[in-house]
């Protein structure tokens, strides 16, 4: 549950050479591999056994799998021959083509391959059957130990492969990969972006290929030379038609990776070409342009030698781009964060990362179709000063990401609907209420609500603030989320929903007058009854008197009021420290209640005599209380029930124990603001 505190502070982009490692030891690779060197043994993963619960999680497997070890498969295995090359992955029985993709693009880049694949790995002296590879998760670059144990069926690897059969190193990336997700299960199906960039910690971008900008061979070839990683797929109609073969050789809803684009020399005429693979490492584009067609007849043998062009069975060809154009319709493109690109690269992006919640009851407000609880999502705001050189506006992609979905899919969670709205700013500091984005319609928004892991878009807007909004679909859906925000020149963010401020009223001393008010006079009239002539009642007489009085009050619809908040009023009001409720307290305490009553009777939209959780954020505010969303979704847990409503005597408790923490708060002078917590959450 995304319940854990996140620091939702702006952060800079996490650097792979501070790793975590995610052993449930404790240990790390090196440490691990020179323990198992010492006992003489080879190393067996704990974390990821060589079981079926590895292997799936819905069902059996189909064949009776048995774990090998590379030199069990093989006589003379090798971590990586002649290079890690795009021809190393070959698919398996697994429907993971979109990860596969992904690796292609990854041997592209020397050293993003090296960072994902550490080349230091092999089967030689110090072989002790321990492997680890580097991944990038929400911000942070996990390093992920494996044993060497793969499946295998009849003595062959029944996974990804390589073409050369005594080469193990994607086969073993393929492991990491699905150890990071749980299971070789959660690997089925998914968006090649989504692995590009748990390798590189880069940003996705995805085009519509029949609607894609004029300049869209400039865009794939900057691309590429940045170091980008590129895919691109068919659409299919039906489930029927997936990875269907058309007359030309391609494969419908099949995940290719674009490994480059060049513009060549024909009969006197420069063509637009683009190389595309396919990661089953077979089955090619038979049209113009492909291995053997008649057009390389008019390219010189030294062109053709630029272009590594050859004709062979390999999964990679050449096509026209105006081809191109006509037969795929997607193209994700992984822009690199600036680590990941070389020193040299002209260009890098600036990057701001936020972490953040969607909470039932509390921050799970759902998209604009859904008003009453829309603008109690997160709110982060973003100016943008520095205009692009040469340009009016700021270039800056938005991508939220929905974190751990892959990894829960053996708990039945799937991918959410997920999108974001950028606002106007209204020029005001604080979290943004409901009336605002009744009356003001948004500047931008992602292009659409998708199930996807992450929904990025690029947007050029004037020089301003605005107010981004991340959001699920639907409201009351619980997710944790990583906002990035990749921009062109630097660009500043903040979480509006960060601070923690108490704007309480001077305590009340009342004077004595010389005649009391009839309300007074009644109070006063009941406290004798009840207390004596010493005028001061128990925990059990507050409850007496209180749900007396209420009772009377005609406007006020909600329940009685409990002995445990009634305990929790003598707590705040009694100075002397005997445990029972003069009448002069009580007097300032019931100034304080008909505050408190007003103030729940203004957010009890419906005069139930409930409250909606999502209405606490205000109600709190009214009452003199900015809570950050943090300790909104902590109380919002502790107070309010399977509906998302809170009653007036969770909202009285609730403001008894603020009050109480905020004076021990101001008395001590408390800066760390998360002491309150200490206070809330029990």
């Amino acid at each position: 549950m995304p319940y854990l505190y996140q620091d939702s502070k702006p952060r800079p982009a996490a650097h792979p050479a501070g790793a975590r490692a995610t052993h449930s030891s404790g240990k790390g690779y090196e440490e691990l591999k020179q323990e198992c060197l010492r006992r003489g043994v080879l190393f067996e993963d704990c974390d990821f056994p060589a079981c079926n619960s590895s292997l799936f999680f819905s069902e059996n497997p189909p064949i009776p799998f048995v774990w090998k070890r590379p030199g069990d498969i093989v006589k003379d295995p090798k971590f990586i021959l002649g290079g890690a090359t795009r021809t190393d992955i070959c698919q398996g029985d697994l429907g993971d083509c979109w990860l596969l993709a992904a690796i292609a693009s990854l041997t592209l880049n020397e050293k993003t391959l090296a960072r994902v694949v550490p080349l230091d790995q092999n089967f030689g002296p110090d072989y002790a059957g321990i492997f680890h590879f580097q991944f990038w998760q929400h911000n942070e670059w996990l390093d992920v130990v494996i044993d060497d144990r793969l499946p295998t069926f009849k003595g062959r690897l029944v996974f990804l492969h390589s073409a050369e059969l005594n080469e193990f190193w994607s086969a073993l990336l393929e492991k990491a990969y699905a150890k990071l997700n749980g299971s070789y299960e959660s690997l089925k199906g998914g968006s090649t972006i989504e692995a590009m960039e748990d390798f590189t910690g880069g940003i996705g971008e995805m085009y519509d290929v029949k609607a894609a900008p004029d300049n869209f061979y400039e865009i794939l070839e900057k691309a590429l030379k940045r170091c980008s990683m590129v895919g691109c797929s068919i659409d299919t109609s039906s489930a029927a038609e997936s990875e269907a073969r058309t007359p030309f050789g391609l494969v419908k809803g099949h995940a290719y990776s674009v490994t480059g684009i060049e513009e060549v020399s024909c009969r006197g005429q420069q063509v637009q070409l683009i190389r595309i693979r396919n990661p089953w490492g077979q089955v090619e584009w038979n049209g113009p342009w492909s291995d053997n067609s008649p057009e390389w007849h008019s390219v010189s043998p030294s062109e053709q030698r630029r272009l590594s062009q050859a004709a062979r069975d390999d999964g990679e060809f050449w096509m026209r781009f105006e081809d191109f154009k006509v037969h795929f319709d997607k193209v994700e493109i992984c822009n690199l964060t600036p680590d990941a690109l070389e020193d040299s690269t002209a260009h890098k992006w600036e990057v701001t990362i936020h972490q953040g919640s969607w909470v039932r009851g509390a921050t799970a407000g759902g998209c604009r179709n859904f008003l009453e609880t829309f603008w109690t999502n997160p709110q982060i705001k973003l100016h943008l000063t520095e205009k692009d050189d040469g340009q009016d506006d700021c270039t800056f992609i938005a991508a939220l990401m929905q974190k751990g979905r892959r990894k829960l899919k053996k708990t039945g969670a799937e991918m959410l609907t997920i999108g974001y709205s950028i606002y106007e700013s209204p020029g005001r500091d604080g979290h943004l209420g409901k009336d605002f984005f009744r009356y003001h319609p948004s500047k931008a928004r992602s292009k659409t609500y998708i199930n996807l892991r992450e929904v990025s878009h690029r947007f050029k807007l004037p020089p301003g603030d605005y107010i981004l909004i991340p959001t699920t679909f639907e409201p009351h859906q619980e997710a944790d989320f990583c906002l990035r925000i990749f921009s062109e020149k630097k660009a500043i963010t903040e979480d509006l929903d960060e601070n923690v401020a108490i704007d309480l009223p001077e305590p009340l001393h009342p004077t004595p007058s010389p005649q009391e008010t009839e309300e007074e006079k009644q109070f006063r009239a009941l406290f004798e009854q009840i207390s004596g002539k010493d005028m001061e009642i128990s925990a059990e007489e507050l409850e007496y008197v209180l749900n007396a009085v209420l009772k009377k009050t005609k406007n006020i619809k909600f329940k009685n009021l409990s002995l445990i908040s009634c305990r929790n009023i003598i707590s705040l009001m009694d100075t002397s420290g005997n445990g029972k409720l003069e009448f002069s307290e009580f007097k300032v305490f019931w100034e304080k209640m008909k505050k408190w009553i007003s103030i729940f009777l203004q957010f009890d939209f419906d005069k139930s005599g409930s409250m909606s959780s999502y209405e606490l954020r205000g109600a709190l505010k009214a009452a003199g209380y900015q809570l950050n969303n943090y300790l909104l979704q902590l109380i919002v847990l502790r107070y309010s029930d399977e509906q998302f409503q809170i009653e007036f005597d969770d909202f009285l408790n609730c403001l008894i124990r603020l009050e109480n923490a905020s004076r021990v708060f101001q008395a001590l002078s408390v800066k760390n603001k998360e002491f309150i917590n200490l206070n809330i959450g029990e």
